[in-house]
């Protein structure tokens, strides 16, 4: 599948979650400017080799291995003066830098770690066995990194149910918090069993 194609994608469900339909300006540019902000993650991903796509195409995510003293990926996304341009808008971009600090303090302070940024199916590959099949393969990597690397990975996200699916794969709820917005943001880990030998 080509950059284009998933740039494409990542930018359509972008505009599902509600954190980015939050942060991301409401004005007549608020598609090109999903499609910047789709652009900035997956360049990011292909960078640090944190993009994993889905056999068909369908299912996306970026899992990055981090710490909290890798300055050079939590240089803020909003922080970032030319997201703040092409995708928030000032306003928005300061009252998301304040929830990123409470987000960003809910990982660990000392070693490496994998961080799930984004992780989404499509929608026309929704429904039961689709769904479910893409995002179990997805899981399966997720799991194979983190047991190879033997890191733990952390995920949030604003969406219950997406929180009992995480749940149902073997991630742990550890914070509960209620959002500024009204509703709550779940966080969650996942702790690799030890590598055979």
């Amino acid at each position: 599948m080509n950059k284009e194609q998933i740039i494409e994608n990542v930018s359509t469900l972008l505009q599902e979650i509600p954190t980015s339909m939050e942060i991301v300006k409401d004005d007549h540019k608020r598609e090109k400017r999903f499609r910047y902000l789709a652009k900035y993650m997956v360049e990011k991903a292909i960078e640090k080799d944190a993009l994993i796509v889905s056999e068909n195409g369908k299912g996306i995510a970026i899992l990055f291995q981090t710490n909290s003293k890798d300055k050079n990926f939590w240089k803020d996304t909003i922080m970032d003066i030319k997201l703040a341009l092409n995708v928030t808008g000032i306003k928005k971009g300061l009252k998301a830098m304040k929830v990123q600090s409470y987000v960003k303090n809910q990982r660990p302070k000392e070693g490496d770690y994998l961080y799930c940024w984004f992780w989404g199916v499509l929608s026309d590959a929704r429904g039961k066995s689709d769904e479910a099949r893409i995002a179990y393969d997805m899981k399966d990597q997720f799991f194979e990194i983190a047991k190879e690397k033997q890191l733990p990975i952390y995920a949030e996200t604003r969406i219950r149910r997406i929180s009992l699916a995480y749940q149902r794969y073997g991630f742990k709820l550890f914070n509960e918090w209620d959002h500024p917005s009204g509703d709550k943001m779940y966080f969650l880990k996942y702790l690799p069993p030890a590598k055979d030998e």
